[in-house]
């Protein structure tokens, strides 16, 4: 028989974890460019 209980909190814990992640404000800056403005990001080439 297959615990339900084992079931629902796995996956409870693992939505939290998702929730808390997509809900941070430093995944979405690049860190090192604080200096360029938000909207006029430019892929830059290596010499």
């Amino acid at each position: 028989m297959v615990d339900y209980f084992a079931i629902g909190l796995t996956h409870l814990l693992l939505g939290l974890a998702a929730w808390r992640l997509m809900r941070r404000d430093d995944l979405d800056r690049d860190p090192g460019n604080e200096d360029e403005p938000v909207g006029r990001k430019v892929a830059r080439r290596r010499a």
